[in-house]
């Protein structure tokens, strides 16, 4: 059995329930996406996060910028770009 994560843009994606997290815990930023309100499971309005991966620290200190957006596609753009600037520095 293959245990391979499912992946955009060769960062791993975790779905819990209605939040998804996006990137590698390895790095210093991951992205959380909550699904705010969808419509016949199609998820509208989405909360991104970007957030240390340190688990360590509590969960209000460990998110460093926070956006809504509506449509998943434009939730999972602005969290890459985010998570991308995030880790390069």
């Amino acid at each position: 059995m293959d245990n391979k994560l499912l992946t955009y843009k060769e960062k791993p994606l975790v779905r819990k329930g209605n939040v998804i997290y996006f990137g590698d815990m390895s790095e210093k930023y991951i992205t959380r996406l909550t699904v705010l309100t969808s419509q016949n499971d199609v998820a509208e309005k989405i909360k991104v996060e970007l957030m240390l991966s340190d688990t360590g620290l509590d969960e209000k200190s460990r998110v460093s910028k926070s956006s809504e957006k509506v449509g998943f596609y434009e939730a999972l753009d602005i969290a890459y770009i985010w998570l991308t600037r995030a880790n390069k520095e």
